[in-house]
């Protein structure tokens, strides 16, 4: 496991989904008010790019390097939720409903990094 590129992809991932997820939810909750569907959308584009980044660069054992590194970016953003949006009270959209966030953020991205290793480790012959 590469734990410094872990670390510093968990915390691109949670800067580039917040960002995202401040930019473009208001146009999105103004036309469909009860339906938060940007967050999620953003965070598979997001943790789908940085997982291949992350998987590119293991060599064996790429399943399991998949689910630990999905676990990382899980508690990275747990991490990082709690100092920036927690701790000061800050309004940030996923407040509304922050158990259904952990939750979908988890499987979300255990899914994909854990299915990402599980593709690296295939040959493909397009033959």
């Amino acid at each position: 496991m590469k734990l410094k590129l872990t670390i510093i992809y968990g915390v691109l991932i949670w800067i580039i989904t917040s960002a995202l997820t401040n930019i473009f939810n208001p146009i999105f909750t103004s036309n469909i008010p009860h339906l938060n569907i940007i967050a999620p959308i953003i965070t598979i584009i997001v943790t789908g790019f940085f997982g291949i980044l992350y998987i590119r660069s293991i060599e064996t054992n790429e399943v399991v390097e998949g689910v630990i590194g999905g676990m990382m970016f899980v508690i990275i953003d747990i991490i990082l939720d709690y100092i920036f949006f927690i701790l000061p009270n800050g309004y940030y959209i996923i407040m509304n409903n922050y158990p259904l966030h952990i939750i979908s953020t988890s499987i979300i991205t255990l899914f994909i990094t854990t299915f990402l290793g599980y593709l690296a480790q295939m040959t493909i012959d397009l033959k």
